[in-house]
């Protein structure tokens, strides 16, 4: 078995769930007597379905997780990880527009965590490139097609890429060997993070 990372950092927009927390959904947010969670208008707020899994995943591993967000809907943020029972999960969350160099720098000040030993998931280039620069391993997620309330949950693509071994692609969509369907079995992200990890054998 591979050492394990001693932090994992998830983004939140489009890793946790498939939406801006500040422009797609109208906070605050409450959780109906049937567990949905919903906005201030009543839509029904999801995740990736895969998501609560990978997480209990790094979990029962020991692997502490922590929160880097850019997001200005500070409280909305913090509110859904709250709501969707997250906070458990989560030992540090920096949730604030900027750079996700600071991000890291206060997860690794606050940790004692060095940037080499983390492994950060985001959905965006501009800071896969910015956090790898840190020496930081990372796994760039891409949702195709977007995902929306009206599609199938399992029928999204989640591609995956991790560095700095790999070399960051311009669309690695293009890339078959990258892709990583996520199927009814679940066999999305939950499976490949695993593969990463050489945690379950493939």
């Amino acid at each position: 078995m591979a050492q394990l990372p001693k932090l994992a950092v998830f983004d939140l927009d489009y890793t946790l769930w498939p939406f801006w927390v500040d422009t797609n959904v109208d906070p605050p947010f409450h959780k109906s007597s049937d567990g949905t969670v919903r906005d201030s208008r009543g839509q029904t707020i999801r995740l990736y379905p895969e998501v609560p899994e990978v997480l209990e995943r790094f979990h029962s591993l020991g692997v502490p997780i922590a929160a880097a967000s850019r997001t200005g809907e500070t409280k909305g943020a913090n509110q859904l990880l709250e709501l969707f029972d997250f906070v458990r999960y989560f030992v540090h969350r920096e949730i604030y527009p900027g750079s996700k160099v600071a991000h890291f720098e206060r997860l690794q000040q606050k940790t004692g965590v060095p940037f080499s030993q983390m492994i950060f998931f985001d959905d965006e280039k501009r800071n896969i490139v910015d956090v790898s620069k840190l020496g930081t391993e990372w796994c760039y997620l891409h949702s195709c097609p977007e995902w929306n309330e009206s599609s199938n949950p399992n029928s999204g693509i989640r591609d995956i890429c991790k560095g700095p071994s790999w070399t960051l692609r311009s669309n690695p969509v293009d890339e078959p060997h990258l892709k990583h369907a996520t199927e009814r079995n679940q066999e999305g992200i939950f499976r490949c993070i695993c593969k990463l990890l050489k945690c379950i054998h493939v």
